[in-house]
């Protein structure tokens, strides 16, 4: 089976969110199961042509598409995915793509005015590389809305001659991100404005939308955890609008959790921890929590009291207009609480104000920061993640690894990964709260911190949370069955 993978983020080479993370890892644990991968991204200024060993593809790198009718130079390097034989695509456009930003321009903290016309020249250009290759996919596989326009192109003939049999899936990673663009959007895209009419597959409140165009061309769908599947199809508040659209594609549309990399978050041989630790040994854990503390500037107290981690855009998608109304409260609560993130800058400032009333009690880092978010997993007992909604969350995976015990609200994949142990005794990995509400939060926040008085009780959840298995290796076997069931669809003698 060939699998061509087709994204605006690849970990280690660009990443903004957790859809970076899903292109690192994704590809390697299909390779595992025979999957022909391959992997296409922009070659964003950021991408370091020398430490990634970027070679210009072919004898003609340098080739042209279109955009509407104006031709595009466009030059294609190659390299593999580190430690994997997965090949690695990048398409290459100085006025689109060297920049410092990804989607967003650093300085003014919004999107490029110009993301329309620079994804769908990623998209066509994408297939464009096809063209040159002497491998044909049997799936073409998209991911978020960047991606989108691409399942309409080969759906209405537009793609590859040699892809009039490829079948298309499309991944949701969140439907917060619609793609929507001004109808004149359709130029570049090469469409007459007979594809754009009220209710069609592109239209949207009288703007195209790049992922209303997969939803209604992909062979299949699928999003990033089961819950989030039915969630976008309950309402169109989860849904984004298109409930109605996904709710004619349920028979198509499945949720497959994301996994985690063990290879980069495992406290056994963490490189980016001080000290090491699994669950026949977990005396690390303390020391690391001792070195959490020495970095945000506090002693080590005398009594037991649990620190609180939150490692997150500083959104209110992420709950924290729930944490602000009741920060106070939090900060009256017998923990300390680390937050590393960024985002709202009026949530920064208060943020930062309440870390000046009261400096022994919360540590804020506004910024990205790798090695201190492996610390705080590390050296944290709890994990808050309250979110509004959340498609899969990684955090909580990474937190249950790490033995730091999450806090979330019941959504999504948070929903389908973590277990209130007062609602399952015994069986529990964490504690989690359903209505949407600062009130439900502090409820849950209160039983985690009378489980944590029980040393042995927190124990054993520590270690139940550590034994959980969120690798990539489940996750891909129900890709490679979903790549089946596209295939068949297009193909049903496959």
């Amino acid at each position: 089976m060939k699998v061509l993978m087709i994204a605006a983020e690849a970990v280690p080479f660009a990443k903004v969110g957790g859809l970076g993370d899903v292109l690192g890892a994704l590809p390697a644990a299909l390779r595992s199961l025979d999957v022909q991968v391959r992997v296409v991204i922009p070659k964003y200024q950021s991408i370091d042509k020398g430490r990634y060993n970027l070679l210009p593809l072919g004898d003609h790198p340098v080739r042209q598409v279109l955009l509407g009718r104006i031709p595009v130079p466009v030059q294609y390097y190659h390299t593999v995915l580190p430690d994997t034989d997965v090949p690695v695509y990048l398409v290459g456009n100085d006025a689109f793509f060297q920049r410092p930003g990804i989607y967003d321009d650093p300085i003014s903290g919004h999107g490029y005015e110009d993301n329309g016309e620079r994804f769908l020249f990623f998209s066509r250009a994408a297939l464009a590389l096809l063209e040159g290759l002497d491998w044909v996919p049997d799936i073409i596989h998209c991911h978020d809305s960047q991606t989108g326009m691409i399942p309409a192109y080969i759906r209405t003939g537009m793609g590859p001659a040699a892809c009039t049999l490829s079948s298309t899936v499309y991944t949701i990673h969140n439907m917060g991100y619609l793609g929507l663009f001004p109808k004149s959007i359709l130029y570049p895209a090469g469409l007459s404005e007979g594809f754009f009419y009220p209710g069609s597959p592109l239209e949207f409140y009288d703007h195209v939308c790049l992922m209303k165009a997969a939803l209604s061309y992909a062979d299949c769908l699928n999003t990033v955890s089961e819950s989030y599947a039915i969630e976008i199809q309950s309402s169109a508040e989860f849904g984004a609008g298109l409930d109605g659209v996904l709710r004619t594609r349920r028979s198509d549309l499945f949720g497959i959790m994301n996994g985690i990399d063990y290879k980069t978050w495992n406290p056994a041989d963490d490189p980016k921890i001080p000290y090491h630790y699994s669950m026949d040994d977990i005396s690390g854990k303390y020391e690391n929590k001792k070195e959490l503390l020495l970095r945000c500037g506090w002693q080590t107290p005398k009594e037991r009291i649990p620190i609180l981690g939150m490692i997150s855009r500083l959104t209110d998608q992420k709950g924290f207009d729930l944490v602000l109304a009741r920060l106070e409260e939090i900060l009256s609560l017998p923990l300390r609480l680390v937050i590393l993130g960024s985002g709202n800058k009026a949530y920064e400032q208060v943020l930062q104000q309440a870390m000046l009333r009261h400096p022994d009690r919360i540590s804020v880092h506004l910024r990205f920061d790798d090695a201190l978010a492996h610390l705080i997993e590390a050296g944290s007992d709890m994990f808050l993640m309250p979110s509004k909604y959340e498609p899969c969350g990684l955090n909580q995976l990474y937190s249950m690894r790490y033995g730091t015990l999450p806090v979330v609200r019941a959504t999504g994949g948070l929903r389908d990964s973590v277990i209130d142990d007062d609602h399952n005794p015994y069986r529990g990995t964490g504690f989690s709260f359903e209505a949407y509400s600062a009130e439900a939060m502090m409820e849950a926040l209160h039983r985690s911190l009378r489980a944590f008085q029980d040393v042995s009780r927190w124990s054993y959840m520590m270690n139940r949370a550590m034994s959980c298995d969120f690798s990539w290796n489940h996750s891909a076997e129900k890709y490679k069955e979903l790549y089946l069931y596209a295939i068949s669809k297009r193909r049903p003698a496959y």
